[in-house]
C-alpha cells in the first residue's frame, strides 16, 4: 500500500488532501499542533488514516521521533512527503510583530527543511518515492503587505528546484505546489485588500486533486491560478516593471 505523510493536516489543504487520499486506498499519516482538528479529520475518514501525531515541525527532534514512527506504521514505506504545514501573515511588514515574521520563517522553511531532511532515509528506501512542498504564486511575485510570507514560499521554491536536481539521483521526484489565495481558514483569518483583490476563487479540494497528481506525474511546479493570470506569470519579463509594481501597490491598498 503506498503511503503519504502530511503536515498541517488538521484543516484546509492538508485535510483535503488526506481525505483524497484515503478515499483512494493509501497509507495516510496526518500530523499537526492542532490535536483537535487531527481527532476530528480522524472521524470524517472513519477509521481510515492509517497514523496521527502532533507534530512541530520547528522542532527538529520531533520531526525525526514522528517520522521514524510513521515509517515502521507505514510498513517501511515513504511514497509522499507532502510539506503543507504553513501560516500566512497579511499586514505592511512594520505592523506585523517581529515574532510572526519569524514563525512564517521558522514554519513555512525551516519545517519544510526538518521534514525533509530526516525524511530523506525513508524517501531513499522507496522505489519513486516524491517531495511535495507547499509554494504559493507569492514564490512568483513579491507580494506587498505580505513580505516574509512571499520570502519564505520564495525559499520553498529555490529549495524545491535545487533539490529536484541533487536528488534525481536517488530517484526521489522533488516538487512543488504554487495555488493563488484558497479558500482555508488560514486565509480567511488573515484578510488584506490585496487577498480582496485578487480573490479567494480556489478551494481546498482543488490543490488536493492537484497534489494527487503531483504524486503521479513527474512536474517541478504546479501553479493553480486563472488562465490570465497563469499568462502573466510566464510572460511577466516583457511588463514594464514600473507598471507591474503600481499595479501591485494599488491592489495592496499602499
Amino acid at each position: 500500500m503506498k503511503s503519504i505523510f502530511i503536515t498541517g493536516a488538521s484543516a484546509g489543504i492538508g485535510k483535503a488532501t488526506a481525505l483524497l487520499f484515503a478515499g483512494r486506498g493509501w497509507f495516510v499519516g496526518i500530523t499537526d499542533v492542532n490535536a483537535a482538528g487531527l481527532e476530528e479529520l480522524k472521524k470524517c475518514t472513519n477509521g481510515k488514516i492509517g497514523y496521527s501525531a502532533v507534530l512541530d515541525v520547528t522542532d527538529a527532534d520531533n520531526v525525526s521521533s514522528i517520522l521514524k514512527e510513521f515509517n515502521i506504521a507505514s510498513g517501511d514505506r515513504m511514497d509522499v512527503l507532502f510539506n503543507n504545514a504553513g501560516i500566512l501573515r497579511v499586514a505592511p511588514f512594520e505592523n506585523i510583530p517581529l515574532k510572526d515574521h519569524q514563525a512564517v520563517l521558522n514554519i513555512n522553511a525551516g519545517g519544510m527543511i526538518n521534514c525533509t531532511y530526516h525524511a530523506f532515509p525513508y524517501l531513499k528506501n522507496t522505489q519513486g518515492s516524491r517531495v511535495i512542498n507547499m509554494a504559493s504564486v507569492a514564490s512568483i511575485i513579491g507580494t506587498p503587505t505580505q513580505a516574509t510570507y512571499a520570502a519564505s514560499k520564495f525559499g520553498v521554491r529555490g529549495f524545491t528546484e535545487a533539490l529536484n536536481v541533487e536528488w534525481k539521483r536517488y530517484g526521489i521526484h522533488v516538487c512543488d505546489i504554487m495555488p493563488c489565495y484558497v479558500n482555508t481558514p488560514m486565509v480567511e483569518q488573515n484578510p488584506g485588500k490585496i487577498v480582496d483583490s485578487v480573490g479567494v476563487y480556489i478551494t481546498a479540494e482543488d490543490v488536493a486533486t492537484t497534489v494527487w497528481k503531483a504524486a503521479q506525474r513527474r512536474r517541478l511546479h504546479w501553479v493553480i491560478d486563472r488562465l490570465p493570470n497563469r499568462l502573466f506569470y510566464k510572460f511577466r519579463g516583457i511588463v514594464p516593471d514600473l507598471l507591474e509594481k503600481f499595479v501591485l501597490r494599488k491592489m495592496a491598498g499602499l
